[in-house]
């Protein structure tokens, strides 16, 4: 089949998708130029943003105006020489929304269907990618009875099988309440640690970005704000307005280091050590933790006689004013940066400005479960 586990292809490094595309509709212009590396880069913005337009787009489903889309070279859309590439020979793995599975057919027979005529129909890459996935229980069910996350890894698995060289993800899990969607979270780190291709994921959901993001595109009123690592984004004061002030945070890069008979995971962090609820992860795991700007509070002295486990040393790097009674502090911790919300008020009596030492305050049942996940990027190997 030419991939490997997970629809993983051999491995190409300089896979990547570029897109620069300009398309009026009505009084909405999208006008992006972005790369899309291997790993998942999501792109995010509010509704309306344009990012499910992009993803129309790459898929050919709808034709820019003008500008050029290609994959690891291969051009899919010039307007420069009018290549217009058709959907099905652009070997785009898609999945949307819903499943947009076969009720008639096995969950086999749904798999198999992505397969490009002429292609062996082994088992072998349909075993890799049921073993990815973790349905290889489900292949002689019937897909009416599938819960709505089975229903999702199949729908990902028929996009493998059909041998693509990226995938289109247009907010897949944007249909599942919370329990499915922290059901399927881990299957889509490990895709996106076994793929060796492009895969665009849009999402509006900020604890999915922190979770499964290696880059990241923000889009804002049909325009690139910003792209770049989610670390460097998400930590950004600047960019609140656009996450909203209950869902900004960062992502820290941690690893697991011991756990205790108490319950309480002690986790390495560049600016010290956090302690957490017990995690399922072996010592020396890499994680990432993504960590609310409104759960940190801060000190100028370090705190005692408190139950707060997490007290990190930081820095002031930058402070941003809203129109409002809120500050959004953002802070060094080591390499790391963090993000805290307070007051107007408490930000003057504090004295901070950057360059302020002190300390950030964290409750270790802070941190939910979705908030933890596997490292991406070069940490996975």
């Amino acid at each position: 089949m030419g991939r490997r586990a997970g629809g993983a292809a051999h491995p190409r490094r300089g896979v990547s998708l570029s897109v620069a595309i300009r398309r009026r509709q009505g009084d909405f212009t999208l006008d992006v130029a972005f790369d899309a590396p291997n790993g998942v880069t999501v792109l995010f913005g509010r509704s309306g943003a344009g990012k499910s337009t992009v993803v129309s787009a790459v898929a050919g489903l709808l034709r820019p105006d003008a500008g050029r889309i290609a994959v690891n070279g291969r051009r899919l859309f010039d307007t420069a020489d009018a290549t217009d590439v058709p959907v099905h020979r652009r070997r785009a793995g898609v999945v949307f929304q819903e499943p947009r599975l076969f009720p008639h057919l096995t969950v086999r027979d749904n798999l198999l269907y992505g397969r490009r005529a002429g292609r062996a129909r082994g088992d072998g890459p349909l075993g890799e990618v049921t073993e990815l996935l973790g349905i290889g229980g489900l292949l002689e069910r019937r897909t009416a009875g599938l819960s709505g996350g089975e229903a999702s890894r199949v729908a990902i698995g028929r996009a493998l099988l059909s041998e693509p060289d990226f995938l289109l993800m247009d907010e897949p899990l944007a249909a599942l309440d919370a329990a499915r969607r922290a059901e399927i979270l881990p299957y889509l780190e490990r895709l996106r640690d076994g793929a060796r291709m492009p895969i665009l994921y849009v999402s509006h959901n900020l604890a999915e970005v922190a979770r499964l993001a290696t880059h990241l595109v923000v889009l804002e009123d049909g325009r690139v704000a910003r792209a770049g690592e989610p670390e460097t984004l998400l930590s950004d004061p600047e960019l609140v307005r656009l996450f909203g002030l209950r869902e900004a945070g960062a992502v820290l890069r941690a690893r697991v280091e011991a756990h205790a008979e108490d319950g309480v995971s002690e986790l390495s962090i560049s600016g010290g050590t956090l302690f957490l609820p017990r995690i399922d992860a072996a010592p020396g795991t890499p994680l990432r933790v993504r960590i609310l700007a409104q759960d940190v509070m801060l000190a100028t002295e370090r705190p005692r006689g408190i139950s707060a486990l997490n007290v990190l040393p930081v820095t002031v790097v930058a402070l941003r004013y809203g129109g409002g009674p809120g500050v959004t502090a953002q802070l060094a911790a080591g390499d790391d940066r963090l993000l805290a919300r307070v007051t107007r008020r408490s930000a003057a009596a504090l004295g901070l400005s950057p360059g302020t030492r002190c300390y950030a305050v964290l409750k270790s049942v802070a941190v939910a479960p979705a908030d933890i996940g596997g490292p991406g990027g070069d940490a996975a190997g």
